[in-house]
C-alpha cells in the first residue's frame, strides 16, 4: 500500500472554503481509491480539523510515512503556515513520522487551463442588467482582465503571480486587450487599482478573475471591492469569474505533486533520504544580502543578484555616487590586472580626442585663439537650418 496523501490548507474562518476543502479530498478518496492510498486533510489554524489531529489519525492506523502537499497556489510561508515547523512538531509527538512535502500547484499548465475555463464562463455570463435593447457587442480587443491573487508581504510571491498572469494572456488570452495583476490585501494595485489601469487603457467589459482556489472570505472581498469600483463607474461592464474550485483539474494537478514526492522528487524529513540538487550552482559575482533564516539555496542566489542589481540601480540614478569597492568583487571573476591593463591610456589636458563627437572640433579651450583648422563659420547642425 502505498503512504498517505495528506493535504494542508492554511486554514479559514468562513465555513464555505472549509466545506469545499473537504468535498475536494474526498473527491481525491475517490481517485486515489484504486491505487491504494488512503487521503487525509487538515488545517495549519483556524478551521477544523487541524492538521494534528488528521496526522495522529494516520498514524493511529499504522501509517508512519507520510506525502504532504500543500493546498496553495504560492509558496508563500507567511500566508500558509511554517509547514516545516509544525510537522517537525508532530514528529516531536509521533517520534516514528516520516514524510515528504511535495511542491505547491503554482503556475501549472492544468491550473492555467482552468482559469482560462472559468474566463470563458464569465464572458459567456448574460449582462446583469437586462432592458429592452440587445446588449452592446463589445470586441475581445475592448476586454481586459484583471487577475487578482491574495497579495503577500514578500515581494517573491507577488511577483510570482505577475508571472502567472503574463503566462495566461500569452497562453490563453492573447486576444484581449491586456491581463493586469491586482491584489486582495498587503500590497499594490489592489482590485480598484487593476480595474481603473484596464480602463484608461480603453477597456470597454473587464472581468476579475480569483486567482483563488476556494470559495470563500478571499472571494467576498475580491467582489465588494470590484463592485465598489464599479458603482462609481457605471459605463464599465465589469464581470466576475468563479474560483478554480473543487474539480477533476484541480484533483490531477495534486495526484501529480503526490506521484513526484513519492518518486523522490519532494523535500524529505529524513536526513539519510535527502537527495542532492540536480541544479547546478549559480555564479555570484557581486556581493549578496543574506536570505531570510530558513530559506532554500535558491532563494539566497536570488537575494544576492537582487542586491547587486539594486546596487547599480541607486548609482545609475545617483548624481555624484560613491567609487565601487572593488576588493568586494569576486577575484575568480573579475582580474583586477586585466582590466588595468585594458583600460586606455588618459589624455593629456586640453587635448581632444580625434574620435571626440565634440561639435566645436577645431577650437581650444574657453580664451584661446582658434587653431589654423579651425572653420570659419559656426557648424551646420544635422536637422537644423544655418541662419547665415
Amino acid at each position: 500500500m502505498k503512504p498517505p496523501l495528506l493535504l494542508i490548507g492554511h486554514g479559514t474562518h468562513d465555513e464555505t472554503g472549509v466545506a469545499e476543502f473537504g468535498r475536494f479530498v474526498h473527491r481525491l478518496r475517490c481517485r486515489l481509491d484504486g491505487l491504494p492510498a488512503e487521503v487525509s486533510g487538515g488545517f495549519i489554524t483556524n478551521a477544523r480539523p487541524p492538521l494534528g489531529d488528521s496526522i495522529a489519525s494516520l498514524v493511529a492506523r499504522g501509517h508512519h510515512h507520510l506525502i504532504a502537499v500543500p493546498l496553495s497556489l504560492t509558496a508563500d510561508r507567511r500566508a500558509l503556515g511554517d509547514i516545516p515547523g509544525t510537522m517537525a512538531l508532530e514528529q516531536e509527538r509521533h517520534p516514528t513520522l516520516e514524510y515528504d512535502l511535495g511542491r505547491p500547484l503554482g503556475a501549472d499548465p492544468r491550473v492555467l487551463k482552468l482559469l482560462a475555463e472559468r474566463l470563458a464562463d464569465a464572458r459567456a455570463e448574460m449582462p446583469r442588467f437586462v432592458t429592452d435593447e440587445p446588449p452592446a457587442e463589445i470586441a475581445p480587443g475592448e476586454t481586459a482582465v484583471v487577475l487578482v491573487g491574495h497579495g503577500s508581504t514578500d515581494p517573491a510571491v507577488n511577483a510570482e503571480v505577475h508571472r502567472v498572469s503574463r503566462l495566461f494572456w500569452e497562453t490563453h488570452a492573447a486576444d484581449l486587450l491586456t491581463v493586469e495583476t491586482a491584489y486582495v490585501s498587503h500590497t499594490r494595485p489592489g482590485v480598484p487599482g487593476g480595474l481603473e489601469r484596464c480602463r484608461r487603457l480603453g477597456a470597454k467589459r473587464v472581468i476579475v478573475l480569483p486567482y483563488v482556489l476556494f470559495a470563500g472570505a478571499v472571494l467576498e472581498r475580491i467582489l465588494a471591492q470590484a463592485l465598489a469600483y464599479g458603482a462609481n463607474h457605471e459605463g464599465l461592464d465589469i464581470r466576475c469569474a468563479e474560483v478554480i474550485g473543487d474539480c477533476e483539474g484541480l484533483a490531477d494537478v495534486v495526484i501529480e505533486r503526490y506521484e513526484e514526492a513519492l518518486a523522490g522528487g519532494g523535500q524529505s524529513s529524513s536526513p539519510a533520504a535527502s537527495r542532492p540538487s540536480t541544479i547546478p550552482p549559480l555564479t555570484r559575482p557581486f556581493p549578496t544580502r543574506r536570505a531570510e533564516p530558513g530559506a532554500s539555496p535558491d532563494a539566497e542566489a536570488d537575494a544576492g543578484l537582487v542586491t547587486a542589481i539594486a546596487a547599480r540601480l541607486t548609482m545609475a540614478r545617483d548624481p555624484d555616487p560613491e567609487p565601487l569597492d572593488l576588493e568586494q568583487l569576486d577575484a575568480d571573476v573579475l582580474d583586477l590586472e586585466t582590466l588595468e591593463a585594458e583600460m586606455p591610456e588618459p589624455e593629456a589636458e586640453g587635448e581632444i580626442g580625434t574620435d571626440s563627437m565634440i561639435g566645436m572640433a577645431g577650437r581650444g579651450e574657453a580664451g584661446e585663439e582658434p587653431r589654423d583648422d579651425a572653420p570659419d563659420e559656426p557648424l551646420a547642425q544635422p536637422g537644423v537650418a544655418s541662419a547665415v
